[in-house]
């Protein structure tokens, strides 16, 4: 596929970058702060591609066990810590991170902006119009809101530890966030190695990226909410008001 259709994949995270605007918009971040962590979240895909390239040729693992070291570790560990990484180097001693959902809205924005690279790259992988719009409808739908939602939870935890030395912190939020992502893909990666006497496997497997992003959805809208009603009690200023989050475009939180 082209350049120039591929980059239709940038509309979802953009799309999810103006949902968490909206959900921030009464104490708004700085635009320039934003678009940082955002570049910074997309050109991490550089290092985590050789990352993976490397541990490819150190750990030429296959079968289940190649699926089980891709998911958890070339993807789930490796993406996970890129993240991790763009929150700490470029917020996180930040003057305007100066609140919990903050901590939210710049992880968010650091997944989404690498889950944008990443788009246009499997769609400039596809040969065909109908390939091109599966991967399309099929990566906006669960791997877009699934990066956000990997990189806001552990976002809260780090924000929470923070503000309040409460929770696992930026650490355990990343343990947990390297476990959805893995769980995620072994689903994937995993479903091709089902032997045929245990085909009936094969549609619970595919369920599991649908339940990640679902129930991770509506335990990030808990998170968010949990996050805004402690700035609003330390005099911060949301005001209590939740417009949305990135899951998808179009899905709102009221």
């Amino acid at each position: 596929m082209d350049l120039q259709t591929a980059m239709a994949g940038t509309l979802p995270a953009l799309a999810a970058m103006w949902y968490v605007d909206k959900a921030d918009s009464r104490r708004p971040e700085p635009r320039a702060t934003l678009r940082k962590v955002a570049v910074a979240g997309g050109l991490s895909t550089i290092p985590c591609i050789a990352a993976q390239l490397v541990l490819t040729k150190l750990f030429p693992l296959q079968g289940v066990e190649g699926a089980l070291f891709t998911s958890f570790v070339m993807a789930g560990a490796v993406e996970e810590l890129a993240k991790a990484a763009c929150l700490f180097l470029f917020v996180w001693h930040r003057p305007e991170f100066d609140e919990r959902f903050d901590g939210i809205v710049y992880a968010t924005r650091a997944g989404l902006g690498f889950a944008l690279v990443e788009n246009v790259g499997y769609l400039l992988g596809t040969e065909s119009m109908a390939g091109f719009a599966g991967v399309f409808i099929a990566r906006a739908v669960l791997a877009v809101p699934g990066h956000a939602i990997y990189a806001g939870m552990m976002g809260y935890f780090a924000a929470r530890r923070r503000f309040d030395g409460k929770g696992p912190g930026l650490f355990g939020g990343l343990v947990l966030a390297i476990a959805l992502h893995g769980t995620y893909d072994a689903a994937l990666f995993l479903l091709p190695l089902v032997p045929k006497e245990l085909a009936v496997l094969a549609l619970p497997m595919l369920c599991v990226p649908l339940l990640i992003v679902v129930v991770g959805f509506f335990a990030l809208r808990g998170m968010a909410r949990r996050a805004i009603a402690a700035d609003d009690a330390a005099g911060v200023g949301h005001q209590g008001v939740i417009q949305a989050l990135p899951v998808m475009a179009g899905f709102t939180l009221r």
